[in-house]
Formats: structure tokens, C-alpha cells, sequence
């Protein structure tokens, strides 16, 4: 199909031609195509559905944790506001008060003056999610 994989992500690939791109990107089950073409988007889209059972849920409007909202000019705004505050939900630090650096910058760790976590799959979940 003339794909190349990108060197930045495995999961994009890109198709350049001399008046057409097109970017496919793959994340387990789900896919994203988008191209500078609609006709070219929705041709392709159209080849896939002959290999494989798919559903074209339309515009994007959430992909990976990252909203969507696209603008009057035709460009969009791209945030990770609702992915923030679920987390912070989840992790009961939704009334946590911002602070502009989370921690003191001359405070010197070593490993003996450090406290355990007192729950290591909550750890483990919060530091995968960021």
C-alpha cells in the first residue's frame, strides 16, 4: 500500500506522493487515518473494510487520552484535560492544590531518608498513566 513506518513512533506510518499524505496510526485496536484528502482518507478507509471488519466512528474526537476539539478555521485544539482529572479522580488528588514546582529544587534525595509507598499498585498505576 505504500506505507513507511515512521522513525519517531512504530505505530505511524505515513504515505507521501507528489499531491497526497497520508498518516496511519495503529494503537492495539484502534486506528486513526487522517490525511490532507477526504476523498483520499475515506478511499482508504473504504480498501480496509474489504480485509478487515471495521467501524468508521467518524471525526476524532478522543484518541489515546488526548480530546479532540476542532475549530471554526478548520484546525484543532488538542488536551489532555479529561485524561487529567480521571486520573487525579482515581487517585483521590482532585482537591490537591497546584503548585509551579512540585517539589523544593534544592532538596537533596538520598536513599536512605526515603519513605516507602505505602501502596505500590497505586504507585505502579500513576507512574504508568503519566
Amino acid at each position: 500500500m505504500g506505507f513507511s513506518s515512521s522513525k519517531s513512533d512504530i505505530s505511524l506510518f505515513t504515505r507521501f506522493t507528489t499531491t497526497d499524505t497520508l498518516f496511519l496510526l495503529i494503537y492495539v485496536d484502534d486506528i486513526l487515518v487522517t490525511g490532507n484528502s477526504k476523498n483520499l482518507v475515506q478511499d482508504f478507509i473504504q480498501r480496509l473494510s474489504y480485509v478487515f471488519a471495521l467501524k468508521d466512528l467518524g471525526p476524532l474526537h478522543y484518541f489515546l487520552g488526548v480530546e479532540v476539539t476542532w475549530l471554526p478555521d478548520n484546525t484543532h485544539h488538542l488536551s489532555q484535560y479529561k485524561y487529567i482529572c480521571d486520573l487525579l479522580r482515581r487517585t483521590h488528588m482532585l482537591e490537591s492544590k497546584p503548585q509551579p514546582t512540585p517539589m523544593v529544587s534544592s532538596l537533596r534525595l538520598t536513599v536512605d531518608d526515603s519513605v516507602s509507598v505505602a501502596d505500590l499498585t497505586l504507585y505502579r498505576f500513576v507512574v504508568g498513566a503519566l
